[in-house]
């Protein structure tokens, strides 16, 4: 119920003002019908005329709220020159006031209070109050409170505007980032099983009247990559859907304990692959474990595209406070753009940021090409 007035209130809040300054007039109009202090003018209907025109400004205030005060201040001024008791109409006052401080600047509030205390004390004044000490402080206390609980709500809201804006961001920043991280992914499937494919393919057609059996182990192999490269890509579009895995753990979709399987179905392409891991082999961080796949993926696929079938190391070396993953190209050529370019290298270089690592690429002094990933085992997830 009370979320609902809360909307109602923000779709439609000129029903909300005009329900307000209703009850501003009710309240005025009270006090109107009592016996007004001696020397005090009893109400009429010029009295009540000048209070419900007074009280009709308080329903624009939140659209005009300083040129409403004005409005409300000159009628209540021409109320308590007329003759009539001045604490009738000083609690819409006190509301014009408080808008005025909620909307506007500083500098406006700080006019606002000053034009109450001028009609405050001259109120005072002309309804005979002789206790000018008691005057004066209620004319300085009383506006100067209420502005200060205007000044604070507007500074509340103009918080939560920033905090409101800053969440928008977020979450702009957030889509993009899973866009990056969703495009990263595909690359890495799409490449990887595509190059093996197109190596297979290519041999399965070279020898396929020459030798029937390698022709038909390379079709075996692209069936079976292609399978593979339909199920990875399955498990990627039911984690974006937020689906359950049937039959399957997501989490196993990809990491260190599959570069047996990534290195046997490299090898079947045609290129010559050792894997070796050194150190104490023990559970790193899920992000970690993917994104050491990955790097290693992309670096046997570059190998594969560029290189043709010049032989291949992958090490995985577990060190007490980090894991440093090594791919090695031995083969005697190597693109010269493939340490800068490319957006393999750019996205491992990301992915590798993005928990706290480093990766460096480029050509090994004993020749062929390098790839070094270096991760540390508290990275965040």
């Amino acid at each position: 119920m009370r979320g609902r007035v809360r909307s109602f209130a923000r779709r439609h809040p000129i029903v909300v003002d005009a329900a307000l300054a209703a009850a501003v007039l009710c309240v005025n109009l009270a006090l109107g019908h009592q016996q007004p202090p001696a020397g005090m003018r009893a109400p009429d209907p010029l009295g009540y005329a000048l209070t419900v025109a007074a009280c009709t400004t308080l329903v624009f205030r939140r659209y005009f709220p300083l040129p409403v005060l004005v409005a409300y201040c000159l009628i209540w001024t021409g109320y308590i020159a007329a003759g009539f008791w001045p604490v009738v109409n000083s609690a819409g006052a006190l509301l014009a006031v408080y808008t005025v401080a909620a909307h506007r600047p500083l500098r406006e509030a700080v006019a606002a209070v000053l034009l109450l205390d001028a009609v405050w004390i001259y109120g005072g004044l002309r309804g005979g109050e002789n206790e000018y000490l008691t005057l004066l402080s209620q004319a300085l206390v009383w506006p100067v409170v209420i502005c200060w609980f205007g000044t604070r709500a507007r500074r509340l809201t103009e918080l939560t505007a920033r905090l409101r804006d800053e969440q928008e961001e977020k979450a702009r920043r957030a889509v993009d980032d899973e866009r990056i991280r969703v495009a990263r992914e595909l690359h890495d499937v799409v490449a990887h099983h595509m190059a093996v494919v197109s190596v297979q393919a290519g041999l399965a057609w070279y020898v396929f009247d020459s030798d029937r059996d390698t022709a038909r182990t390379a079709l075996g192999a692209v069936l079976e990559t292609s399978a593979q490269a339909q199920e990875e890509m399955r498990r990627l579009l039911i984690l974006l859907r937020k689906a359950p895995l049937s039959g399957a753990d997501e989490t196993t979709a990809s990491g260190l304990a599959r570069l047996p399987e990534l290195v046997g179905r490299i090898r079947g392409a045609g290129l010559p692959v050792e894997l070796t891991v050194t150190g104490e082999v023990r559970e790193v961080p899920r992000g970690v474990d993917v994104c050491a796949y990955r790097m290693v993926q992309e670096a046997l696929t570059n190998v594969l595209k560029h290189t043709g079938h010049g032989p291949a190391a992958v090490t995985v070396d577990y060190r007490e406070d980090d894991l440093v993953v090594r791919v090695r190209d031995t083969g005697p050529s190597v693109p010269a753009a493939s340490a800068t370019g490319g957006h393999g290298l750019r996205g491992m270089r990301e992915r590798a940021a993005l928990y706290g690592g480093a990766l460096e690429a480029g050509p090994h002094p004993d020749g062929g090409f390098e790839v070094v990933l270096t991760l540390p085992f508290l990275a965040a997830e």
